[in-house]
C-alpha cells in the first residue's frame, strides 16, 4: 500500500516536476519577506516555569519580595575608596541616571542617596532613624565632615556589604526592572536596554578614576545577543566549509548548490513561520537554525550519494533523482519524523522559551520533509552534467569505499561478537561516568559568556567585593493576619533561617525575626544577651515598627514573612544544597498556620529551571526512543532492526552525557536541545544504513555481505556527513559566546561519536543477532519503490 503511495507520488512530482518547482519557489519567494522581519526577543518570564511550585510563588509575591529580575550597579573606585567628594557625586549621578531608565521600577531603586536607606541608631535618649544621606547634604555641597557623617552612618546601619564593599572600594546602586512598561504596556526590551546601559551609564560615568560594574539578568541576555550577532559570521564560515566539502564529494557545484540551497530554503520557512505565528528568535536558541540546517545536509549528501551512485551506473540525471527519490523517500521520512519527535518532546518542559525553541525546531524538520526530500531531487533532475561525469564519480567512490570497507570486516562473526563485548563494556563505562551529571549551572558568572567576558568580570568583582549580590532564594512563609506579632510563629521562622545560613555556600540570611532580636538587644544599651524573641505582642510591634515595610521583610498585614539566602553562586549544587535544606526542615517541622514555600529570588528562578529540567529530561528521550522503536518496526517488522538501530544510539547518548559530565557541562536549556538533535542526526545514519542492508538481505544475500555492500554504498556518504559537520561545527570554539563554543565542542563530538556507532556497533550487533538466533523465513524489503 505505502509502496504504491510513493510510486503515485513519484509520478505525480515528477511528472509535474516544473509546476512543483515554481509553486515551491512562489511559497519561498513570499516567506522571505515574513522571514526578514523575525528579530530577536528575550524576557524575563520566558525562563520561568510554568506551574511550578516556585514560579508561583515568585509570581504571588513578586510586587512584596526581593527582586529575582534585579540590576546592580557599582561604583568602583580604581584606587582608593569611595568616602570623598568625588565619588559620593559619582555615585548620585548613577543613581539618577539609572532611575530614569526605561523599564525600572524607580520605587525599588536602592542606593546611599536614595530616602529608603535608613540607619537606627541606639542612644541613651533611645532609638535615632535617620536617613544615610540626610536631606540638608546635596552633591555639590559636600565636604569632608558630611562625608565622614555618611561614613559613620553607613557603618551603623549595617550597609557595609551590601550598598558599600567590604573594603570600601565601591558603592552599589540596585534597581528591579518591570515585565512591561506602566504607560504603553508594551513588554520591556532587555535587548535594547543593554546598550542603554553601556550608553547611559557605563560610557558616561567611567573614567579613568572610577569603573562602573553592571550585572542583571537585561545586561547578561542583552551581552548574550549581542555576542549572538557574531555567530552569522560563524555560520557563513560553516556554510562555506559544508559547501567545499559537499563539492569535494560529489565534484559538482551544481549538485552542492542543490544540496545547500534545499537546506536554506527551509530555514527561510522557518523563519517566515515563526514572525506569523507571532514569535521572535531568543539568543539562547539562536543555534537552533543551524542544527537543523544540519540536518538537512545530512539528507542531502544522501540524495545526492544516491543520485551519484545511479549515475555512475549510467543512469541519466532525471531517472537517478527519481530513483533517489523512490528510494529514500521512506527512510528520509521515518529519520526527520523522529526528529520531530525528538523536538516536539521538548513541548514537555514548560518553560515558554523551551516550548519556543521546540516549535522552532520542529517547524524547521518538518519542512525538511519537502525541502530535502521532494525539492532537492526535483531540482537534481535538472542538473546537467558531462557524459563522462558518472563513469569519473564511479572511480572516486570505488577508491574512497575502500577505506569504509575495511570497516565491513567488523560484520564477520568474530570480530562483531569483540565489538558487541566491547561496546557493552563502554556502555556500562558510560552509565557509570554519566552518573550524578549535572543539572544547571557548574559554574559562577554567566555560563553562557566567556570567563573574559566583561559581565562575568564584573560580576566576580562584585561578588568578591560585597556580601550580597545577584544569588538570592527567597523562602516565602505564608502565615494569618498580624503573625509576625505571635511570638511561636517568629521563632519558628527564625529557627529555619539560623538551619539555612548554617547551609554550605550561603553567605547570610536576612528576615524580620533577626531584626526583631536586633532591636530588642537595642532597646537595652545593645547588650547581645537581650538579642532575644520578646514574647509580648507590643514589645514585638514596636520593634516591627523600626524596620520599615520598604524592607520587603513583611508585607502590612504580616501574612508574608520572608527569608532572603544570600548565596556565593548560582551553581547547581549550591541552590540544590539549600533547597533540600528548606525542604528537610518543611518536613520536620511544622507549625499550625505557617507554610514555607520555595521560592522567589534569582536562585529560586533557576532552582525551579534545574527541577523541571531534571524531571522531565527522562520521559521526554524515553517518548523520542519509544518512536524510533515503533517506526523501525512498522517499517522493517523485524525486532533485531529494532535493537540493532536502537541500542547504539542509547550507547552514544550515555557516552554524551559522560563527556558532558567531564567537561563541565551543564543540562541546561541551552544543552538540552543538542542531546536531542544528538539522537535525530544518530537516526538518520542508522536508518539509511539498515535501510540498504534489508533491500540485499531481501536479494537474498547474507548479511555479512549485505552490510558489506550497504556500507560501500551508504557507508562513506555517512562518515563524510559526519566529518563534514563536525568541522563546520567545531569553528564555533572561537565564538565570544562561551555556550556556543561549548555546543560546538559536544555536537562535533556528538557526529562523529553517532558516525562510529552507525558504522561498527550497529553492524556488529546486527550479525550477532542473526547468528544466536537465525531468521526464519524471507527477509521483507523495504517500502520503496526502485
Amino acid at each position: 500500500m505505502l509502496a504504491r503511495i510513493v510510486l503515485a507520488c513519484e509520478r505525480l512530482i515528477f511528472g509535474n516536476r516544473s509546476t512543483v518547482l515554481a509553486v515551491l519557489a512562489l511559497v519561498t519567494a513570499v516567506a522571505a519577506v515574513f522571514a526578514a522581519r523575525l528579530h530577536m526577543t528575550a524576557g524575563f518570564g520566558k525562563q520561568l516555569p510554568l506551574g511550578h511550585e516556585y514560579t508561583e510563588t515568585f509570581v504571588k509575591y513578586k510586587d512584596v519580595l526581593f527582586g529575582a529580575n534585579r540590576l546592580v550597579v557599582v561604583v568602583h573606585a580604581r584606587q582608593g575608596d569611595v568616602w570623598n567628594p568625588q565619588a559620593l557625586k559619582k555615585l548620585n549621578e548613577v543613581t539618577q541616571a539609572l532611575m530614569y531608565l526605561p523599564g525600572v521600577d524607580r520605587r525599588t531603586v536602592s542606593s546611599l542617596w536614595t530616602p529608603n536607606t535608613r540607619v537606627m541608631q541606639v542612644t541613651e535618649e533611645g532609638y535615632e532613624a535617620r536617613d544615610v544621606i540626610g536631606g540638608d547634604v546635596t552633591p555639590d555641597k559636600l565636604d569632608a565632615e558630611s562625608v565622614a557623617r555618611i561614613r559613620d552612618n553607613v557603618i551603623q546601619g549595617g550597609y557595609v556589604g551590601s550598598l558599600v564593599a567590604n573594603d570600601f572600594s565601591g558603592a552599589m546602586v540596585t534597581a528591579d526592572l518591570l515585565d512591561s512598561d506602566p504607560r504603553t504596556r508594551e513588554p520591556t526590551d532587555y535587548i535594547a536596554l543593554g546598550p542603554k546601559l553601556e550608553a547611559e551609564l557605563r560610557a558616561k560615568f567611567e573614567d579613568a578614576d572610577y569603573e562602573i560594574r553592571i550585572i542583571g539578568f537585561a545586561k547578561q541576555i542583552s551581552d548574550i545577543a549581542e555576542g549572538a550577532q557574531g555567530v552569522v559570521v560563524f555560520f557563513g564560515l560553516a556554510f562555506v566549509l559544508t559547501a567545499l566539502a559537499v563539492w569535494w564529494y560529489c565534484r559538482s557545484w551544481a549538485f552542492t548548490a542543490a544540496a545547500l540551497g534545499c537546506s536554506l530554503v527551509s530555514l527561510i520557512w522557518q523563519f517566515a513561520t515563526l514572525q506569523l505565528l507571532g514569535y521572535g528568535l531568543d539568543p539562547l536558541a539562536v543555534l537552533v537554525p543551524f542544527l537543523v540546517f544540519a540536518i538537512g545536509v545530512s539528507h542531502g549528501v544522501q540524495q545526492i550519494n544516491t543520485i551519484v551512485r545511479e549515475m555512475g551506473a549510467g543512469t541519466a540525471a532525471f531517472d537517478a533523482a527519481r530513483h533517489s527519490f523512490g528510494a529514500l523517500l521512506v527512510p528520509g521520512t521515518m529519520a526527520l519524523i523522529t526528529a520531530f519527535v525528538g523536538f516536539a518532546t521538548l513541548l514537555l518542559i514548560p518553560i515558554p522559551m523551551i516550548r519556543e525553541l521546540a516549535i522552532t525546531a520542529s517547524l524547521g524538520v518538518a519542512y525538511k520533509i519537502i525541502t530535502n526530500l521532494v525539492m532537492l531531487p526535483v531540482v537534481a533532475s535538472y542538473v546537467r552534467l558531462p557524459d563522462n561525469y558518472g563513469q569519473r564519480m564511479q572511480v572516486i567512490r570505488e577508491r574512497r569505499s575502500m577505506a569504509v570497507l575495511a570497516m565491513a570486516r567488523l560484520a564477520e562473526p568474530g570480530p562483531a561478537r569483540a565489538v558487541v563485548v566491547a561496546a557493552a563494556v563502554l556502555f556500562g563505562l558510560a552509565v557509570w561516568g554519566s552518573r550524578d551529571r549535572h543539572i544547571g549551572y557548574v559554574t559562577p558568572g554567566a555560563p553562557e559568556l566567556r570567563d573574559s567576558a566583561r559581565y562575568n568580570q564584573d560580576a566576580l568583582a562584585i561578588a568578591e567585593k560585597f556580601s550580597v549580590g545577584l544569588d538570592v532564594l527567597t523562602v516565602v512563609n505564608e502565615t494569618a493576619p498580624e503573625s509576625c506579632y505571635d511570638w511561636r510563629k517568629m521563632v519558628f521562622i527564625d529557627d529555619l533561617a539560623w538551619e539555612l545560613s548554617n547551609v554550605e555556600g550561603v553567605i547570610g540570611t536576612a528576615s524580620l525575626p533577626a531584626l526583631v532580636k536586633l532591636g530588642a538587644a537595642g532597646f537595652n544599651e545593645g547588650n547581645p544577651r537581650w538579642g532575644d524573641m520578646p514574647r509580648d505582642a507590643r514589645s514585638m510591634a514596636s520593634f516591627i515598627g523600626l524596620v520599615g515595610e520598604g524592607s520587603g521583610l513583611y508585607d502590612p498585614r504580616c501574612t508574608v514573612l520572608p527569608i532572603n539566602v544570600f548565596l556565593t553562586d548560582h551553581k547547581a549544587e549550591t541552590i540544590k544544597r539549600v533547597v533540600s535544606a528548606v525542604k528537610r526542615f518543611r518536613d520536620e517541622n511544622q507549625l499550625d498556620g505557617v507554610t514555607v514555600r520555595l521560592a522567589s529570588g534569582s536562585a529560586g528562578v533557576q532552582a525551579a529551571t534545574n527541577e523541571v529540567l531534571e524531571e522531565t529530561e527522562l520521559p521526554m528521550m524515553l517518548y523520542v526512543y519509544a518512536t524510533i522503536v515503533i517506526l523501525v518496526f512498522l517499517t522493517y517488522r523485524d525486532w533485531r532492526a529494532v535493537v540493532a538501530c536502537c541500542l547504539p544510539l542509547t550507547l552514544a547518548t550515555f557516552i554524551g552525557y559522560w563527556f558532558m559530565k567531564a567537561l563541565d557541562i551543564g543540562l541546561t536549556v541551552a544543552t538540552l536541545p543538542v542531546m536531542v538533535l544528538a539522537v535525530g542526526i544518530g537516526v538518520d545514519y542508522a536508518f539509511y544504513i539498515y535501510n540498504r542492508l534489508q533491500i540485499y538481505l531481501a536479494d537474498g544475500m547474507d548479511i555479512v555481505s549485505g552490510f558489506r555492500r550497504a556500507l560501500s554504498e551508504t557507508g562513506i556518504a555517512t562518515v563524510f556527513t559526519a566529518l563534514t559537520l563536525s568541522v563546520g561545527v567545531a569553528t564555533w570554539l572561537f565564538s565570544p559566546l562561551k555556550f556556543q563554543a561549548d555546543m560546538g565542542l559536544l555536537l562535533a563530538f556528538m557526529f562523529m561519536l553517532n558516525m562510529l556507532m552507525a558504522i561498527t556497533v550497529l553492524p556488529a550487533l546486527a550479525v550477532t543477532l542473526d547468528a544466536v538466533i537465525p531468521r526464519r523465513g524471507p527477509v521483507r524489503r523495504p517500502l520503496m519503490v526502485h
